[in-house]
């Protein structure tokens, strides 16, 4: 057969423009409408919010509570004597949610938003600092660009981590408010500009302490203080960056959903019931219930609430007797933690919104300045004011939870008489030291399921004295986390380099700001 080749010539011509036509037109015709590839920064912000916040909520269920001896284990209890492996959390968590703040600040800054810029700052400044300060030296300035070639970042030091930190926060603190966008997505201040602006001169005043034994922090915390309009702190528990939980999953708080066994593993630990039983603090009512054997219900006299020692052996622990006789020995002779953050499973008095997610109070604010204060760092206002505007802001705090939940009996008790305040482990008497050692209690005190604050900073001051357990498997408290194995597998010529610098890889390495 004989084809006809002008035909076909012809034929090929239109086909070819018919293709090019469709080619044109061929992404914007397979754009899917309801599945965007860029996602908005008011999209992103609520799970970032909520999944590092509630690492940090469960990090202060699971070790801070612990390692501070707020709380005891009494099963499981390889926590509590210190058998602590590598670490990946909030290591992971918290650089898979970088990624995410990453976008909201390329998204954002092309669309000059720079108030949702300014609060994914301050988000990142604060995991950063948390997770240095429990590794140390950490990527920064190399991490989350795999996009740009960068699988393998390296560990920058504290040092320079932390200056970044405190660069990137004053820097948010100018961005917020220079554009007039509304913030949407914001579970944690419902676009509350002002206190994105407080919590972050909030944060640059704890890690500018944090840093005081390395480096002189007078005057850049004077010039926050010396300028609150442009650099406002938290004015009381109103503003404090708490996340509130809700009454529906998956917003509820985790501890409301948790199994009514793995609550009742953590009791209530000797070392926080003996200070709050020897400074006759009303705290002990909401940091604690009292005992099933005590039969008091909601409320009960002192003694019906018991603490079991930190760092017991598996079975001592189970069958700890507070009075010392085996026959009124184990769990139902020790407290469980407070209602405020009891399980569904656990009693009927459960709330699924009682307890908030604290990343940093009012009253941990207000302890920072009165060390700073009494520490010559800064010349505002008085130490003993500020100590005391501290526990008055935490019994308030506590006050005002458990009136939400309705359990008038427990708040009530902490409408705390002038006598507290009198007594002489907490009057505002004594040596500089004496001092130092009080707001250091009570600063401890109050970071009551605060993330791994109350660690962080005791590491830094050592208040209150915490000493191992009997079981313990090292003979001093853990001052820091050892890295994931993931990092060690995948990035091992940059955690060798890490580790050669500040020192083996282990919970007794010291990091770099933590000085004797």
């Amino acid at each position: 057969m004989k084809f006809n080749t002008k035909y076909i010539s012809a034929f090929s011509l239109a086909l070819a423009l018919g293709l090019s036509s469709c080619d044109k037109d061929f992404e914007e015709i397979n754009m899917n409408p309801n599945s965007p590839e860029t996602v908005s920064s008011d999209l992103l912000l609520p799970n970032i919010i909520r999944s590092t916040t509630n690492e940090i909520a469960g990090s202060a269920w699971g070790t801070g509570n612990i390692v501070m001896q707020m709380t005891a284990k009494i099963q499981f209890t390889s926590e509590d004597r210190y058998n602590w492996g590598p670490s990946g959390d909030p290591y992971n968590n918290f650089y898979n949610s970088m990624r995410d703040l990453n976008n909201v600040i390329l998204i954002s800054g092309e669309a000059n938003q720079q108030n949702y810029v300014g609060i994914a700052k301050i988000i990142r400044a604060n995991l950063f600092s948390y997770m240095s300060d429990a590794y140390g030296d950490i990527p920064y300035s190399e991490a989350i660009q795999a996009k740009e070639g960068v699988n393998y970042p390296k560990f920058d030091t504290q040092e320079s981590i932390y200056a970044s930190i405190l660069s990137e926060l004053a820097e948010a603190n100018t961005l917020l408010g220079s554009t007039s966008e509304q913030v949407s997505g914001d579970i944690l201040f419902n676009g509350d500009i002002e206190r994105w602006k407080m919590f972050a001169n909030s944060l640059r005043l704890r890690i500018l302490m944090r840093l005081s034994d390395r480096q002189d922090p007078s005057a850049a915390m004077q010039a926050i203080l010396d300028n609150p309009s442009q650099s406002p702190i938290f004015t009381g528990i109103e503003d404090q960056a708490a996340l509130q939980y809700l009454q529906d999953v998956p917003n509820q708080h985790p501890l409301y959903t948790t199994r009514s066994g793995s609550f009742d593993e953590y009791r209530l630990s000797e070392k926080m019931e003996g200070v709050l039983k020897d400074l006759d603090d009303p705290r002990l009512y909401a940091y604690a219930q009292p005992t099933n054997d005590s039969g008091a219900g909601i409320i009960g006299e002192v003694d019906d609430y018991q603490g079991v020692p930190n760092g017991l052996a598996d079975e001592e622990a189970l069958a700890y007797s507070p009075s010392g006789d085996p026959a009124k020995g184990g769990s139902n002779f020790v407290s469980r933690v407070g209602l405020l953050w009891s399980c569904s499973a656990c009693t009927s008095l459960a709330n699924p919104t009682g307890a908030q997610a604290m990343l940093m109070s009012y009253a941990e604010l207000q302890f920072v300045l009165a060390e700073a204060r009494e520490r010559g760092f800064i010349t505002t206002g008085t130490a003993e004011e500020y100590y005391m505007n501290g526990i008055k802001a935490s019994f308030a705090y506590y006050k005002e939870r458990y009136e939400m939940i309705n359990l008038p009996q427990i708040a009530e008790k902490l409408d705390v008489s002038d006598s507290y305040f009198t007594q002489s482990g907490v009057a505002y008497t004594g040596t500089t030291d004496e001092k130092l050692s009080k707001i250091g209690t009570q600063k401890w005190l109050a970071l009551f399921f605060t993330g791994l604050e109350g660690w962080y900073d005791w590491r830094r001051t050592n208040y209150p004295e915490i000493l191992p357990g009997p079981a313990a498997y090292i003979s001093s408290v853990p001052v820091r986390y050892m890295y994931p194995t993931s990092v060690q597998a995948l990035n091992k010529q940059n955690y060798l380099d890490a580790i050669a610098r500040q020192g083996e890889d282990a919970i007794t390495t010291k990091v770099w700001w933590d000085v004797d």
